[in-house]
């Protein structure tokens, strides 16, 4: 059901009442015109691939793993006779969905990936319009809303926060791809060592082509995740759903044939790849870096396909040790703290969930 939000505006050049009303209107998927949510996507400075039509397609592919959720809202004012609607923002994000009935309980949580796309000019009524509507819409679905913010929100922060959206410092790198040999100078010196001997020793990047090569790198980002990452990962149907569906590439390691390390990401037509899923055999294959070469191997990608930007979709809470942004930091991108939005629909369970994410990793 669509809601309104109706104010009635002054004119600027007497205090009379002129014939002038604008509202709000608040659409979930199906109701959000597909044209108007692709030329915001098209001009807004945060505009992800995850906040795209094409990204809630995907999630909604995959019924068994996840919900999707899209909601809008959209800006609608009569001037006389003619009416005229624009969206001034789209949220887009996902519910899990764990197998087991118990963990589903104790882990739902609803996740926005990059932040919701919202117009340049979008303002803080409509952010916390928009914000209020997505917590409405979530608050029996999930145990908290998590915006993981890949662009500056701070211009909206107090929208977000009058939504209930709370504030978290989080890090993040970007990298500017847009010249090679900048962007390889821009290495730590122990990264251009370690990619020079890759080569040296006969690495090669090549495009995953078969459903087996996406199995094959499935199998060691999986035991990436058992061993040492310990938070729930996606089953082999998702990343098999992902590469039938063209929704970005999959960038492969291979030493003597074998794959021995890759990534996959996501792209936004020429502005951005992400780094969503990456892995390499790093104690097996020691003369090569798998995991440098795969990270390396979407930054020169980017470059010679002429994206302007590689986001490697977060580096850790600041002030809090963490080896990954260490290990990302020497590929010379730039440091940007966007941070995240958290609203806890379930305040206990959140802290119940919580404790067992961090009992899972000791």
């Amino acid at each position: 059901m669509k809601k309104y939000l109706i104010f009635l505006h002054m004119s600027e050049k007497s205090s009379t009442f002129v014939p002038k009303f604008e509202m709000m209107r608040i659409e979930t998927y199906g109701q959000i015109d597909r044209q108007q949510w692709e030329a915001l996507m098209r001009v807004s400075e945060t505009g992800t691939w995850f906040q795209s039509p094409e990204a809630y397609d995907f999630y909604a592919s995959m019924p068994e793993l996840m919900t999707p959720f899209a909601i809008g809202v959209e800006r609608v004012r009569e001037l006389e006779s003619e009416r005229v609607s624009e969206l001034a923002g789209v949220c887009v994000g996902y519910v899990t969905k764990e197998r087991s009935a118990i963990k589903q309980y104790f882990t739902r949580r609803a996740i926005i990936v990059g932040g919701p796309v919202l117009a340049n000019d979008c303002t803080d009524q409509e952010a916390e319009r928009l914000m209020q509507a997505v917590r409405e819409t979530l608050q029996d679905q999930a145990i908290y809303i998590e915006t993981r913010n890949f662009h500056d929100y701070s211009k909206w922060r107090a929208a977000f926060e009058a939504a209930g959206f709370g504030y978290k410092r989080h890090l993040n790198f970007h990298f500017d791809c847009t010249d090679g040999e900048a962007l390889f100078a821009r290495l730590s010196e122990t990264r251009r060592r370690q990619i020079k001997k890759a080569r040296q020793c006969g690495a090669e990047i090549c495009e995953a082509h078969t459903e087996q090569e996406v199995a094959e790198w499935y199998a060691i980002l999986a035991e990436l995740y058992r061993r040492k990452v310990r938070t729930p990962l996606f089953p082999l149907s998702f990343f098999l759903a992902f590469f039938r569906q063209h929704r970005g590439i999959y960038l492969l390691v291979k030493q003597e044939g074998k794959i021995v390390g890759g990534i996959m990401g996501p792209m936004l037509d020429k502005r951005c790849i992400y780094e969503w899923f990456v892995c390499g055999l790093d104690s097996d294959y020691k003369t090569i870096s798998p995991s440098v070469m795969a990270t390396w191997a979407a930054l020169d990608y980017a470059n010679r396909q002429g994206i302007a930007l590689f986001d490697i979709m977060g580096a850790g809470e600041p002030g809090v040790p963490y080896g990954v942004r260490d290990f990302k930091a020497e590929f010379g991108g730039q440091l940007v703290e966007h941070g995240r939005f958290l609203y806890l629909c379930h305040p206990l369970l959140y802290r119940i969930g919580a404790w067992g994410v961090k009992l899972l990793k000791v």
